[in-house]
């Protein structure tokens, strides 16, 4: 039986939510009569836990204040999945890689910032729960870098760190790889520069799925 894991971040990486972030944050603000952060800015902090993106955006707040901003983006985010405006595509490619993956016998994946049932949702509306035998959030773990989801991953699969992989679109994808002591591979398609993913950590960065694929096979 293989050991080789490709764990997956989401949001960036699997799928293009920054939509329903920026919506969700913005709306979380003004309920607070608080100018929304530069949709950029809040990009800047996709793939932290909720708490510590916040705590991010506003580093001067008080902590009632962020955990009150914390649980409005919730609520917000919630109330625009039930409205039917939450929309989360795939990127291109990923279904194909998933299964090249799996024909090859890797184990599949997620450790990523989202809520269970933020990651649920997503995996269950691409019919793709099935897939994966590991799913980490931070419902369950300290914020990345810290290394828990990976660890946690990697001991529910039978794993090993010098067989897994970590892929992710963020620096703290890659931060939280090495402080797990796997690989890191970065993506170019999601919310943080090429340069930023190999300061952080980065063996090399995928510029498709083809070439993520070839980089996992090597």
């Amino acid at each position: 039986m293989t050991n080789k894991l490709a764990l997956f971040d989401c949001d960036g990486t699997m799928v293009d939510s920054q939509h329903n972030i920026c919506a969700s944050m913005d709306q979380a603000f003004e309920k607070h009569d608080l100018t929304p952060p530069d949709h950029h800015k809040v990009r800047r902090i996709v793939g932290l836990s909720l708490q510590e993106a916040v705590r991010q955006l506003l580093p001067e707040a008080e902590h009632d204040l962020v955990m009150s901003l914390t649980e409005s983006y919730k609520h917000g985010f919630v109330a625009l999945r039930e409205a039917g405006g939450i929309h989360e595509p795939l990127y291109d490619g990923l279904v194909n890689l998933i299964d090249r993956l799996e024909d090859d016998g890797w184990m599949l994946g997620v450790a990523t910032g989202k809520s269970d049932r933020g990651l649920n949702f997503v995996v269950e509306a691409h019919g793709l729960k099935d897939r994966f035998v590991t799913l980490q959030t931070a419902d369950r773990h300290p914020s990345k870098p810290h290394p828990s989801m990976v660890e946690l991953a990697i001991s529910e699969a039978g794993a090993a760190m010098e067989t897994t992989a970590m892929i992710g679109d963020t620096s703290f994808d890659m931060e939280m790889a090495v402080n797990a002591g796997t690989r890191a591979i970065g993506v170019d398609w999601g919310y943080h520069d090429t340069d930023e993913l190999i300061t952080a950590g980065a063996e090399i960065v995928a510029a498709d799925m083809d070439h993520l694929y070839r980089i996992l096979s090597q």
